[in-house]
């Protein structure tokens, strides 16, 4: 019963792209472990990373459809919850150094030395743990999101106002995290990790699983995004998108409705840094700069926000060629996404695929022939009369 109402719960194309990326999470390491150097079909380690950080980025564009394409919130402030929970995840790797660190201080960071902490800050504590460090990368970002999401939408905090809400909390957070008294590593963050679960971060093995991990996780999310979007609530969620004012005036909670795939978005963001973190080696301020969040309304934008897939499309092919401009033509790449971006506005409103569902919708449709005249029929058209209005039969007289 459980599995039936399962399947219900989603569309065949949730379906195919979980299948996707569970394959994924498969062949990609096999192809590594299996397919020798040189041969063709064998996938580098570094390529193993960085399609892991594609992959999470894929997860924080998916966070942020949740809430955009399903229920009108844009939101420019979602980099601040990916970079919470990576942090999350850096405090971990950063307890795990131990000894090993330049200073040898078992307990405190090196940064802490240098900076002459002289003990460990409370918050601090706890991260030593793994399960406590992953429990912090989903309740820190939630927390957040709820209570800010509990103000502003009670306060019916809408449009180009809640964005510039979102964009000023993560400029604030970016200025608090810069500075050394914070405890986080001001502006070189937190770095130079060891070990996670007792295995080197830089290994092969670990690498793979990383990625493995980052591939499941998203098929999980892209499950838990169509149960929400294909369920009742969901239907809400749309409604509240398109016409809130109606959906409250026929009784329903906008600001709870609003609040809960907001804090569900913020929980799916820092999973995503969590992830993140771990493949690409550090985390600093820098991820919470307003331009990172912008972007990702971009990558949705490209695919197809209200779609699912559409942002997971948005985020790998625009990181691919961000990595190809960034190498090739470094200065030309901001010139490059702001023309994406505007190209994207004018010509393909609905994304890479709502063009590609318009062209096959059209494919589908076939124009249809007129129907052969009945004999009756064309008794009628030699009579001059209309066979719409009389279909071979006389008029009856009038009473």
């Amino acid at each position: 019963m459980l599995t039936q109402a399962l399947f219900r719960a989603l569309d065949k194309k949730a379906v195919w792209v979980i299948g996707i990326f569970l394959a994924v999470a498969i062949l990609v390491p096999m192809a590594n472990l299996l397919i020798p150097p040189g041969q063709f079909g064998h996938v580098p380690t570094y390529m193993v990373s960085l399609l892991g950080k594609y992959l999470s980025y894929a997860i924080l564009a998916l966070a942020l459809d949740l809430v955009w394409g399903y229920c009108g919130i844009l939101s420019l402030g979602h980099g601040a919850f990916f970079a919470l929970g990576g942090y999350a995840m850096g405090m971990y790797l950063m307890r795990q150094i131990g000894s090993r660190g330049v200073y040898g201080n078992p307990t405190l960071p090196d940064f802490m030395v240098f900076l002459n902490w002289k003990e460990l800050p409370w918050y601090w504590l706890g991260f030593d743990n793994f399960w406590f460090a992953m429990a912090m990368v989903v309740l820190v970002p939630g927390l957040l999101a709820f209570v800010f999401g509990f103000f502003a939408f009670r306060s019916r905090v809408t449009g180009v106002y809640l964005s510039i809400i979102t964009q000023a909390m993560t400029f604030a957070l970016l200025l608090a995290f810069f500075r050394n008294d914070m405890g986080f590593g001001g502006n070189n963050g937190l770095t130079d990790f060891k070990d996670i679960l007792g295995a080197p971060v830089q290994a092969q093995t670990t690498r793979l699983a990383l990625f493995a991990a980052t591939a499941v996780t998203l098929a999980l999310s892209v499950l838990v995004c169509s149960m929400i979007v294909n369920s009742k609530l969901g239907k809400v969620m749309v409604a509240v998108r398109d016409a809130e004012s109606r959906t409250r005036f026929i009784g329903y909670r906008v600001e709870y409705v609003k609040l809960f795939a907001f804090t569900v978005s913020a929980v799916m963001a820092g999973a995503a840094g969590a992830l993140y973190v771990p493949q690409v080696g550090i985390i600093n301020p820098s991820e919470f700069d307003p331009a990172n969040s912008i972007e990702v309304v971009i990558w949705a934008a490209v695919g197809g926000r209200g779609t699912l897939i559409g942002p997971i499309i948005g985020a790998i092919l625009v990181n691919l060629g961000k990595s190809w401009f960034t190498t090739t033509l470094p200065e030309f790449w901001l010139f490059a996404l702001g023309a994406l971006f505007i190209f994207t506005t004018l010509f393909l409103p609905k994304g890479i695929v709502g063009l590609w569902s318009q062209f096959a919708g059209r494919r589908r449709i076939k124009p249809s022939q007129p129907a052969s005249p009945t004999p009756a029929q064309s008794a009628d058209i030699e009579r001059g009369e209309d066979p719409a209005t009389f279909d071979g039969a006389q008029p009856k007289p009038a009473e």
